[in-house]
């Protein structure tokens, strides 16, 4: 099958999985429903994604590709803090999106933590140290000597704070571009603080 092909099924398939982990969350979700949802072949599906756990490894990469590419095009800009300007709102949006929303919920639901692991290696574990080399090209042009998982950490929870889990259960509609932006602005208003004076230093020398 060409390339092109292949990438179009790809995502009526993945396209299936989301429905059906909406619908029947992790445990109801199998490799047999998706493929009939998808009119693929069960063959198909084992032989591009190896099994369930496969597939979910494959939706959680493919929701961090965004964010995977946004870092690695703006990774050589002369100003670091413009290649975190450029990851944060793609970033934040990816992890408050529907996609994201609906394998968080699944992964809470499911009791064997096959989905959550799946979400932590190919999420937080993946894009956390993305983030991570941005920052700590920050703190080297800034002169800061603040630990650069201190400052990453930081600057995540800044951003994301509780917005993903009141996302997930169900307490706050989708974020507008509007609200992205202002959540993103008053993320670096804080953070450019704090990397700015020092405030957290002494705390870590």
């Amino acid at each position: 099958m060409k390339d092109d092909a292949r990438a179009g099924r790809q995502e009526v398939i993945e396209a299936a999985a989301y429905d059906l982990l909406r619908e029947h969350g992790f445990g109801g979700f199998s490799m047999l429903r998706v493929a009939k949802a998808a009119k693929a072949s069960n063959e198909t599906l084992y032989r591009w994604y190896g099994d369930k756990a496969g597939l979910v490894r494959a939706l959680v990469d493919r929701n961090v590709e965004h964010v995977r590419a946004r870092i690695e095009e703006t990774a050589d800009a002369t100003d670091p803090m413009e290649t975190l300007r450029a990851i944060a709102p793609v970033l934040l949006t990816m992890l408050v999106g529907d996609r994201a929303v609906t394998l968080n919920r699944a992964a809470a639901a499911d009791p064997s933590g096959v989905l959550g692991g799946a979400i932590a290696a190919g999420g937080r574990d993946t894009v956390a140290p993305l983030v991570g080399g941005a920052i700590a090209r920050v703190l080297k042009a800034r002169g800061s000597d603040l630990p650069v998982e201190t400052a990453t950490t930081l600057f995540l929870n800044l951003l994301i704070g509780d917005v993903q889990i009141r996302r997930v259960i169900g307490v706050l509609p989708p974020l507008t571009e509007a609200e992205v932006a202002e959540r993103v602005a008053l993320t670096f208003g804080a953070f450019d603080r704090i990397i700015g004076d020092g405030q957290l230093r002494t705390a870590h020398s």
